[in-house]
């Protein structure tokens, strides 16, 4: 048995799909592994999975407890990608509801939203030059997915903005 050791944990509340759900994201992240599960019986959803995992690195906790809960954009996981493969990697991994993709953010098939950015998006936003961060919104508030190269043009000022 793992214990976790991290001090903040995510954990997700699932109808019954908590362990299908952690095997999906450790089949898509790196560094990822399904580390416990722990099946609560007599409970008042009758059986309940509480579900140990790593993504990345990063430990998670997941349960099936019931319909009590549903996932909403208020809540969203980053995932910093490093070029433009990367990101089209995750999006064809964890994109499910193509009506929920904006700027970056997808929902995933259990109702999780994401968002799968440039690694070098916070550089760009933060930049002193206010009207590099404005070409680089105004480009990112036109995409669903992000296209690295149109941002890079955006923030070097290739981009006309109308």
């Amino acid at each position: 048995m793992t214990l976790i050791k991290s001090k903040i944990v995510p954990h997700l509340w699932f109808d019954k799909e908590a362990k299908e759900a952690a095997h999906f994201y450790c089949s898509i992240f790196p560094d990822s592994s399904l580390t416990n599960v722990t099946t609560l019986h007599g409970t008042p959803m009758g059986d309940s999975d509480v579900v140990s995992f790593t993504l990345s690195g990063q430990p998670f906790m997941a349960i099936s407890a019931g319909p009590l809960f549903q996932f909403n954009e208020s809540i969203s996981f980053m995932v910093y990608c490093h070029n433009q493969e990367e990101i089209d990697y995750y999006w064809e991994k964890l994109s499910a509801v193509p009506e929920a993709e904006q700027c970056g953010w997808l929902k995933d098939k259990f109702g999780l939203s994401w968002q799968i950015v440039p690694a070098n998006l916070d550089e760009m936003m933060q930049d002193q030059d206010a009207e590099r961060a404005a070409r680089v919104t105004e480009a990112f508030l036109q995409m669903k997915k992000f296209d690295l190269s149109i941002l890079q043009r955006a923030y070097d000022g290739e981009l006309v903005r109308e």
